[in-house]
């Protein structure tokens, strides 16, 4: 058996913490709803226990605490509030307890900003329009159309399920990409560390025989030469060309230019095209589940595709949707969605499903994007370390090489 700590609220507001012991978390979970609370927050207790050390660390503590609201605190509090509302709690009375339970300074300023918007009579859509920085159009949208259908509780936690499946395929992806930029970086710092420190060590006991060096120990040491020389040189230039390149990025032709290479890469281009699939696909499921209708929420997602490319495809088949040309049709001819996406959406389309289409699509192609991510790093893995490989054996063999002859002619 375990102990877990909780969070949460009685039917009458009252916000509860506890210990509940238990053998899994599940099981914790329903023992707390048995007593007819509302659950907020649980974690094991030493979870709870580090985490509430963290909180009372003081001056050094609040140092180092973020200023900024997270993604994941806009999660959590999407949560909360979905569970507050769908408990019966009054929408200010829910914000008086989401107030109190802020881990930073930075949140709970928010939710009281919120909070005395929406006592002031403004809708929660109007308070969240009011924060662009922290509540997007999609956002706010779908809380306006679970306003106009009275099922605001419903749609929040529908909202939650979308910032979690979409936090969760970024994370998947920044974790893949995590151990092939470190190859990398350990790489970088182990040639230049011989190029710098090792090299020039050799190069002193290389003169001190005077004789001729072969070709490849020569050219090693010319390289160190000039970067340890000369090498600022590379510096600015890289610089340069970065800022030549950001410059040009900035730009809407250049970025629209890079979008489209972006998605016909070799390996990579496959897997960008599948995760704006898959965002695009949740996004217009999610906004067409909650009451948007296709039109208006097509324009919506055209703002959120981060793909360029993919987003100005959309205006024509906005133009064509307008027209009466249907959705799915005019998406296939775009050239740009892959086809088994398109057929799922014409079937939804056929059978009046869509939103629930899109959502299906949505998770074929998040784990099309797990596997797409497992193959293409198959493939740079082996890469990466051949190239380290072959940079550093090239390095101790024009060592090597020359120490040979220097040994070869002394005996």
């Amino acid at each position: 058996m375990a102990l877990f700590a909780f969070e949460a609220v009685r039917q009458s507001g009252e916000p509860v913490s506890a210990q509940v012991e238990a053998a899994t978390e599940a099981e914790a979970v329903e023992r707390v709803r048995e007593q007819g609370l509302i659950l907020l927050k649980i974690q094991t207790a030493a979870s709870a226990a580090i985490a509430s050390h963290q909180k009372k660390s003081g001056t050094f503590g609040r140092l180092f605490a973020s200023r900024k609201i997270t993604r994941d605190q806009i999660v959590s509090f999407t949560r909360d509030l979905a569970n507050l509302i769908g408990a019966g709690l009054p929408l200010d009375r829910a914000f008086e307890l989401l107030v109190g339970l802020a881990d930073t300074g930075p949140q709970a300023a928010l939710l009281q900003d919120l909070r005395d918007r929406v006592r002031g009579g403004k809708a929660l859509s109007q308070a969240l329009a009011e924060h662009p920085k922290h509540f997007d159009r999609l956002y706010v949208n779908m809380v306006r159309a679970g306003e106009a259908s009275g099922t605001l509780g419903p749609v929040l936690a529908r909202i939650s399920e979308f910032q979690e499946r979409s936090a969760e395929l970024r994370s998947s992806v920044q974790s893949a990409l995590l151990y092939p930029i470190v190859l990398v970086g350990v790489a970088v710092v182990a040639v230049l560390t011989m190029i710098f420190f090792v090299v020039p060590k050799f190069e002193a006991t290389f003169r001190q025989f005077g004789k001729a060096l072969p070709p490849a120990t020569e050219n090693l040491l010319a390289l160190s030469h000039w970067l340890r020389d000369d090498g600022w040189m590379l510096l600015i230039g890289v610089a340069a060309l970065v800022i030549l390149v950001r410059g040009r990025l900035r730009t809407p032709q250049g970025q629209l230019n890079w979008h489209r290479r972006k998605l016909t890469l070799p390996v990579m281009g496959d897997l960008f095209s599948k995760i704006e699939v898959a965002r695009f696909a949740r996004t217009l499921g999610t906004l067409l589940g909650n009451g948007v209708s296709l039109l208006p929420a097509l324009t919506i997602v055209k703002d959120t595709v981060e793909n360029r490319a993919l987003a100005g495809s959309l205006d024509g088949v906005l133009a064509r949707l307008k027209a009466g040309q249907g959705f799915a049709r005019p998406l296939m001819e775009t050239g740009l969605y892959p086809k088994l996406a398109v057929h799922m959406v014409a079937v939804g389309e056929e059978t009046g499903r869509l939103d629930s289409m899109l959502i299906k699509v949505a998770d074929v192609y998040d784990q099309e994007v797990n596997t797409a991510l497992k193959r293409a790093l198959g493939l740079l893995e082996p890469v990466l370390i051949l190239t380290l490989a072959v940079v550093v054996g090239g390095i101790i063999f024009s060592l090597m090489s020359a120490l040979l002859g220097l040994t070869e002619f002394n005996v």
